[in-house]
């Protein structure tokens, strides 16, 4: 089931019965308040979310889902008239797995749909993984580092998982805001290295194991 979030009338009803008529079940909202009242009684498999609404917009509304333990890892692709770079970035570090800039193609809408849901289905079936001193619990959606439980947000989470996964493998700045972000990325890449910092300070000395590669990237070594 996908759902649709978009004040605009119009749009909303495009975009479900474009899912409709590709296979998917769909249901449109008029706001992010209707929407986060039926998620009492349905939780769907990915939300295409509206930025620019009226009450309560998109980012408070994302942040609102990303807060709630039983909503947190819905993913969502973030659409919205806004197109600029900061506004693209502050989506997806609040939380957003892509993002659409209208006026965008339904079948552009179909395809990244189909991508993150891909994406988040493989995450999902992987098993607990151990690399050097951090254990990362998937189901559980658990890290421990040093025998310490450790607090990280979504997109710190699957950075480490991402690392975990491929261990001493290097990752360019561009590849990871590829893989964490969901989207080809072309310009600033500070979010990544904030991300990273934070990381490893959350980690403690476990966080030793994410190495800097001058001029390529990051990698995960299976020792501090």
């Amino acid at each position: 089931m996908i759902w649709c979030v978009d004040d605009d009338n119009t749009i909303r009803e495009i975009e479900v019965y474009t899912l409709e008529q590709t296979g998917f079940e769909a249901r449109g909202f008029a706001d992010g308040i209707s929407m986060l009242e039926a998620l009492k009684t349905e939780i769907p498999d990915l939300i295409v979310l509206d930025i620019m609404m009226p009450e309560m917009d998109g980012l408070e509304v994302l942040k609102k889902l990303r807060s709630e333990a039983a909503y947190k890892d819905i993913p969502v692709i973030m659409a919205t008239a806004k197109g600029t770079e900061m506004d693209k970035i502050g989506g997806l570090n609040s939380g957003a797995d892509d993002y659409l800039v209208k006026p965008f193609g339904v079948m552009e809408m179909v395809a990244r749909i189909k991508a993150v849901l891909r994406r988040t289905a493989k995450e999902t079936s992987s098993n607990d993984i151990t690399v050097g001193n951090i254990v990362l619990k998937e189901k559980e959606h658990i890290v421990i580092a040093d025998g310490e439980k450790v607090e990280l947000t979504h997109k710190e989470f699957k950075m480490l998982k991402l690392f975990m996964q491929n261990p001493n493998t290097v990752f360019s700045r561009d590849k990871l805001m590829s893989e964490i972000w969901g989207m080809d990325y072309i310009g600033e890449t500070r979010t990544v290295d904030m991300h990273i910092k934070t990381l490893r300070q959350k980690l403690g000395n476990a966080g030793g194991q994410i190495k800097t590669v001058i001029g390529v990237g990051y990698r995960l070594e299976n020792e501090v």
